[in-house]
């Protein structure tokens, strides 16, 4: 093999280590849909799942970057995939809702480490512009990996039932473990490794993000654009089964957003330096609140169709495709020194928050888009807030900064 090819064969490689976790995520969606009749378990019971496995992946992820440090990439990835494949094999076994559930924090604690260490590896492996085109890789295959994992959920479930998703997850976090085994090096490991009390430097890391007013509303708002993304995400198979859509039909139904997420973060990398991030942000925050006061009004309406419950959803794809670039850059870049750590707690409270959004999804019922929509809303106001309370924060900052 040319070192072109084995460059092209390990780009790949991390992509799909990337990516997996939103897959293990999103593969088994359009089953939902069949999981209360089959394990005569309650909606919230079932929307827990989905719920507990963001919650352990979101988590872990704080967890992967320090220890991939101290003990190297190669082996955390390698127990990260294992842990993966343990709990796909679970869920796969599941007889009951229980089980289920259990299995599913243990498939999302596996799979964190696909993301934060692939991540991590871009940064090791690759520099320069190549760094960069890397990263833009990362962005396309993690907008593209939820409604592929939904359509190729749906037509497994339809073919080869549900339990078939999870041992095919299986099989890949085994088929990504002998790959890292032979592609990554033996002892990928950072200077952190030799810090005695990295541990302690790690936590006084994030008590000092936690502290910073600004942070907060930054992270946050991040986790409430997740949040409205996971009640369209978790809903959907729910609101629409109430439309005659099998769960072969929802990955086609969802594939609106994420689509119209890539456009947007494309549009935000050729606007960035002609308009400014303060107005792409405000721009992303106009066109997602468009998005979701369209789909609440066509349901008010009566209009109650499958088409009308997604199509308002390119908006809010767009929107934070336009919202979310700046507001991670802003993220990490409030305080430089500590970007690592600030980038494992965004991702954190995106991914927790985002749980709170999908497990609110079955505290309501479903028939039609009305309640999915009013979720969705609350999450969007709690953002605009959070964007008007980030205004102020900087004004005070652009204030106590002009000299007197």
């Amino acid at each position: 093999m040319s070192s072109a090819e084995g460059r092209g064969v390990r780009i790949a490689n991390l992509l799909v280590q990337i990516a997996f976790g939103l897959m293990a995520m999103t593969i088994c969606l359009p089953s939902m849909q069949d999981w209360g009749e089959i394990f005569n378990a309650s909606q919230p019971a079932v929307q827990l799942t989905f719920s507990v496995y963001v919650m352990t992946y979101g988590g872990l992820q704080l967890l992967y970057g320090p220890l991939s440090d101290r003990f190297g990439r190669r082996p955390v990835l390698l127990t990260g995939l294992c842990c993966a494949a343990i709990g796909a094999v679970l869920a796969a076994l599941a007889n009951d809702i229980v089980m289920l559930t259990v299995a599913r924090a243990i498939q999302g604690a596996g799979s964190a480490a696909g993301i934060a260490i692939g991540r991590a590896l871009v940064q090791d492996l690759f520099s320069g512009s190549d760094r960069t085109r890397v990263m833009a890789f990362v962005g396309m295959a993690l907008g593209v990996t939820p409604p592929l994992g939904t359509v190729i959920g749906g037509a497994i479930h339809e073919w080869l039932g549900w339990r078939a998703n999870f041992v095919l997850m299986a099989v890949l976090s085994l088929v990504l473990l002998i790959t890292a085994m032979r592609l990554l090096p033996k002892n990928q490991r950072t200077k952190a490794a030799d810090r005695q009390y990295w541990i302690l430097e790690m936590l006084t890391a994030y008590t000092t993000l936690l502290r910073q007013p600004g942070f907060l509303a930054y992270v946050t708002l991040l986790g409430s654009t997740t949040a409205v993304f996971y009640v369209f995400l978790s809903g959907a198979p729910s609101v629409l089964k109430s439309y005659d859509v099998g769960p072969a039909g929802v990955g086609w139904y969802i594939m609106a957003g994420p689509i119209f997420y890539i456009l947007g973060n494309f549009l935000t990398s050729r606007l960035v330096r002609s308009v400014g991030e303060p107005s792409i942000m405000w721009i992303g925050q106009g066109l997602s609140i468009v998005g979701v006061v369209l789909m609440w009004a066509l349901s008010a309406l009566g209009w109650d169709s499958a088409l009308a419950f997604a199509l308002p959803v390119m908006f809010v794809g767009l929107g934070h495709g336009l919202m979310v670039p700046p507001t991670l850059t802003a993220t990490v870049g409030l305080n430089p020194a500590l970007a690592g750590a600030a980038a494992g707690m965004a991702g954190l409270m995106q991914q927790w928050v985002g749980a709170v959004g999908g497990f609110s999804v079955g505290l309501v019922s479903h028939e039609g888009a009305m309640n999915a929509s009013l979720l969705m809303l609350f999450f969007t106001a709690i953002g605009l807030a959070l964007h008007l309370w980030i205004l102020k924060i900087e004004r005070r900052a652009g204030a106590s900064a002009v000299p007197r």
